[in-house]
């Protein structure tokens, strides 16, 4: 039985990460958000606990006794804090495995004319997630990074990694292939560690993605 426990849980990799985990009975899952009434139809599913992921001792009480933390944060303005907070609610709680998604062009490793696309549009938001993705390789946990392309809601699993240093020139990805592999992670948690990878689907090279 592994234990995990989702930061975030309502957004929308999180939730179909969530059917993911619901059905398979060797995990037990924890679903950490804001507002607790948003996720209350999964309270026979989930133990569930309200809290701002900003606040170190909020989260510590989530992650005693679990296994994993997958954090799927989306506030650009909060995340560098919250990955402060993050880290020092595993290290109070004596939790090593952390799955944390970040964001496309956090190293500058989109080439050509959709990474000049992918920085005009993302602005700042690839500098705070930077800031982020720092603090978590500079924390001694047990970190996999993941730093989906453009993702789209199409319903199919069909990805590939690149490491960190690598060039990413796939422009999507679906959010059910990320979820899919969040959930590969938490069944297989010595995969990756200390990566940040890359996901992109194989052959959507162009200078944007094709739904924009």
């Amino acid at each position: 039985m592994v234990k995990v426990v989702v930061l975030g849980a309502h957004g929308q990799v999180a939730q179909i990460a969530e059917r993911f985990l619901f059905a398979d009975k060797d995990v037990e899952t924890s679903l950490f958000l804001r507002n607790a009434k948003r996720m209350e139809d999964k309270k026979n599913q989930a133990t569930i606990f309200e809290g701002s992921a900003t606040d170190a001792a909020q989260l510590e009480k989530a992650m005693k006794g679990q296994d994993i933390v997958y954090a799927n944060l989306g506030s650009k303005d909060d995340i560098d804090i919250e990955a402060e907070a993050i880290i020092e609610a595993m290290k109070n709680a004596r939790v090593k495995r952390l799955i944390w998604i970040s964001t496309l062009g956090i190293y500058d490793e989109v080439p050509g004319k959709f990474g000049e696309w992918n920085k005009e549009t993302l602005g700042d938001y690839i500098t705070e997630y930077a800031k982020a993705a720092k603090r978590i390789e500079e924390s001694g946990l047990d970190y996999t990074i993941i730093r989906p392309t453009w993702m789209n809601n199409k319903d199919e699993v069909d990805y590939e990694k690149s490491k960190k240093g690598e060039p990413i020139k796939d422009t999507e990805v679906s959010r059910k292939s990320v979820a899919a592999y969040v959930y590969h992670l938490i069944k297989n948690p010595k995969e990756d560690v200390g990566e940040s990878i890359g996901l992109g689907k194989p052959g959507t090279e162009g200078d944007k993605p094709g739904w924009y």
